[in-house]
């Protein structure tokens, strides 16, 4: 990976530092807390995000994704999400970056996947009258048990305003049965930005990238290769084992 692409979560408690060491970027995820769109005080345990926007020269955004989803069928749960998500954009428009990571929001055994996709793909129609031309919304896996369900997506809006954040450990879980690389190799037609982080193959852990059943070294070569422009966030709450270990592997130059 060159370092030049690579961006570290704000989960992390030793992002700022391990950021400037590296000479990386920084995923702001603080307001991946709604309230926090509406001037909501940090959390004890937070990082503020003056802190982190001193400790590199560039970010991206994750949203707030608790209880939203476009494909809400209560009018009123998508009043919310659309309200949720315009403030997001217009908070990174705000601060000057142009990456915003926001949930796909699907809901197993809620959404049947042809309402899921025609209505997500209507409500993304009309949010990225917000977005402007220069900013990409990166829509990431979670519940989604396979790929076509971003990529129907993407294939309705047609937009380039509108791509993937592939979440590899996600895609490890017991919300999916298809493997990480095919994943990787669907979603590579409209991949942007990747969250990389290791599991064993049940639930979402966060673990460190050497501390799972994912083979990383392999999957990244796979990136580089289908999609060599990505982005990478390491989505850890330590990152710098991480780090040397890529460094040890030579996968991060």
């Amino acid at each position: 990976m060159r370092r030049e692409l690579v961006y570290l979560s704000s989960i992390g408690a030793d992002c700022c530092e391990a950021a400037q060491a590296f000479g990386l970027g920084i995923e702001l995820a603080q307001f991946c807390t709604a309230a926090r769109l509406d001037g909501a005080p940090a959390e004890p345990w937070e990082i503020p995000v003056e802190r982190c926007l001193s400790a590199a020269d560039r970010f991206i955004l994750h949203g707030p994704f608790n209880e939203l989803t476009p494909a809400a069928i209560d009018p009123l749960v998508l009043d919310v999400t659309k309200k949720r998500y315009r403030q997001a954009i217009e908070k990174a428009r705000t601060l000057g970056i142009r990456k915003i990571v926001l949930h796909a929001g699907f809901l197993p055994l809620v959404y049947y996947p042809e309402w899921f996709i025609d209505r997500s793909a209507a409500v993304w129609r009309e949010l990225l009258c917000d977005v402007p031309d220069d900013m990409t919304v990166c829509l990431e896996n979670v519940l989604e048990p396979e790929p076509q369900l971003l990529t129907a997506i993407m294939q309705a809006v047609h937009d380039p305003r509108l791509r993937i954040c592939l979440d590899l450990g996600h895609a490890n879980t017991c919300a999916s049965e298809i493997a990480p690389e095919d994943w990787l190799r669907a979603c590579a037609p409209y991949l942007c930005h990747v969250h990389l982080h290791n599991n064993q193959g049940g639930r979402d852990l966060h673990a460190a990238l050497f501390d799972g059943v994912m083979d990383i070294a392999g999957l990244l070569s796979l990136l580089e290769a289908l999609s060599p422009q990505a982005t990478c966030t390491l989505e850890l709450p330590q990152d710098r084992p991480s780090l040397d270990w890529l460094v040890t592997k030579h996968l991060l130059e």
